[in-house]
């Protein structure tokens, strides 16, 4: 297995990678633009694109902006409503996995903003059989989160005629260099299938026999080609006009309107994936049986790129949570009324055959390549970069001490009262 020779990234990547003649993988290269390129003009010329939307009338939303309790969901409304004063709807889809942190994000979020929002609760009895079904075809316990997260703003910009959808990482730019910054590649329902959908559309998942009929699956179907072109919806990503720091943006965040932070299970970042009691926990131990590395690669990858670590530091890191046992196992195999063996049994059948190998006698799984072990490449010194600040991941005070984060929990008030008036923003 070949790893690259700056990060951490395996050339299994399901993204697909690829390495130039100095052993760098195109990830690298492309976030190499982040402190190569003139950003200010790039800035500009996305001020120019926005105000193309806005309605001057104020008949109808700017634009729509998909937000979750966690991740850029702050920076994003922050940047497009304060920064270039656009009246955005935001977009919720809940995908049930919740913590009460998460939903205390995005109701702060809506308050601090004075935000109208639009958000989607399918039943959770729907949701298990269609996690059952995608369990079974690709192992996954997360795609029916991923295709409503996609789908819905999607849905929404058609159905109340707004043409922008306002993203904000592209994860093919910012983790594999699948694109450069300069490309300004857009949403498209191809990249959506192929990747975050892992090729499987929701129509694939009509089965009458299996308890999966189509009038219970459109929830999750893509809008038809020729009403989001009579819309003219088209899906931009922040992160090809503003170089994309999300741990300098999220601490902005927490400084400004107090997003709350939490200590993750299998990753020292602790801003990201909040809202999720599975995102850190079981859905990446999945992660890790199929591909050989977890989230906490990724994002000791993003952190040695932004300079803040080294290759051994970034090592380290990995080192101390790959193989972190997650504590939500229980409550999902309890949720889904599913036996571990069976749910691993599901996961198995995902392994990627050239980093695991199963013993037949024995049924147990030995990781053949790992980045842990893997030699150091001969032009790992040539390459580093040179350490710039440090790593260190803020754990913020609860605003709910007493709350149980580690249940499920549908759905929470959805406002917020008494929030500090001094930070409430308007447009």
């Amino acid at each position: 297995m070949r790893y690259c020779a700056r990060c951490l990234y395996p050339e299994n990547h399901p993204l697909g990678i690829t390495f130039d003649d100095e052993g760098v993988c195109s990830g690298c290269r492309v976030h190499e633009e982040k402190d190569t390129f003139n950003w200010k003009p790039r800035r500009a010329k996305l001020k120019k694109m926005l105000e193309r939307y806005r309605h001057r009338t104020g008949a109808n939303y700017d634009c729509v902006i998909p937000v979750i309790g966690a991740r850029d969901s702050y920076f994003i409304v922050h940047t497009v409503q304060k920064e270039f004063g656009l009246n955005p709807l935001l977009v919720h889809y809940n995908k049930h996995y919740n913590t009460r942190r998460g939903h205390r994000n995005l109701n702060y979020l809506r308050t601090i903003f004075d935000r109208d929002i639009y958000s989607k609760i399918l039943d959770p009895a729907l949701l298990k059989r269609i996690t059952q079904r995608t369990l079974e075809l690709r192992g996954s316990m997360y795609w029916h989160c991923l295709a409503g997260q996609t789908v819905l703003p999607v849905q929404v910009a058609v159905r109340y005629k707004i043409p922008l959808i306002i993203w904000g990482a592209h994860q093919g730019v910012d983790q594999v260099g699948m694109f450069s910054h300069e490309d300004e590649v857009e949403m498209s329902r191809r990249y959506r299938k192929d990747h975050d959908l892992m090729s499987l559309e929701a129509e694939d998942l009509i089965d009458e026999a299996g308890g999966l009929p189509e009038r219970e699956l459109r929830t999750f179907f893509y809008p038809h080609d020729k009403d989001i072109e009579s819309v003219g919806v088209r899906g931009i990503y922040l992160n090809n006009f503003i170089r994309w720091d999300s741990k300098a943006q999220h601490e902005r965040m927490i400084e400004t309107y107090e997003y709350e932070s939490a200590a993750q299970q299998r990753t020292f970042d602790t801003y990201n994936d909040v809202d999720c009691i599975h995102y850190s926990g079981l859905h990446d131990l999945i992660k890790f049986c199929k591909w050989g590395y977890g989230k906490v690669t990724d994002h000791a990858c993003r952190e040695l790129r932004l300079k803040r670590l080294t290759r051994d530091q970034a090592l380290n890191m990995v080192r101390q949570y790959q193989n972190a046992a997650p504590k939500d196992i229980g409550e999902f195999l309890k949720w889904m009324d599913m036996s571990e063996d069976t749910l691993m049994d599901m996961v198995d059948r995902f392994r990627d055959p050239r980093v695991w190998q199963k013993d037949e006698a024995s049924g147990d799984w030995t990781l053949l390549h790992s980045v842990l072990d893997a030699p150091m490449p001969e032009n790992a010194d040539n390459v580093a970069l040179d350490v710039k600040e440090s790593c260190e991941f803020q754990v913020t005070p609860s605003k709910d001490p007493a709350a149980n984060e580690e249940e499920y929990i549908l759905m929470h008030r959805g406002y917020v009262d008494d929030f500090p008036a001094k930070n409430k923003v308007t447009s």
